[in-house]
């Protein structure tokens, strides 16, 4: 990979870290420095479905597996439910708009 191509690598990630850590961040952890790469190891299959043209449904879903599957967050009851998805979409909605183009 040309140095080029290294650069807009590391900043597609850090672009993508940024959103998950402070848009979607769903353990609170974006102010406490030493857990500010508590999110990294999810970029590249975010990365993966955005350049992919994953619908913004399968974007949710992917986080919201991360929530309650890798993180052991609980689904929100009922009530909470139709907020939980808003802003689910609210982060995807943001990384949609993220030029991940290498």
């Amino acid at each position: 990979m040309s140095q080029h191509r290294d650069d807009r690598a590391r900043q597609i990630q850090a672009s993508i870290r940024d959103v998950l850590l402070h848009e979607w961040d769903p353990i609170g952890i974006q102010d406490v420095r030493e857990a500010r790469d508590e999110y990294d190891s999810y970029v590249g299959g975010v990365y993966r479905l955005l350049v992919s043209g994953a619908s913004e449904e399968q974007l949710v879903e992917h986080l919201r597996l991360i929530e309650t599957s890798n993180m052991g967050l609980s689904v929100p009851d009922e009530l909470h439910q139709a907020n939980w998805k808003a802003k689910l979409q609210e982060v995807v909605s943001r990384l949609q708009r993220l030029n991940v183009r290498l």
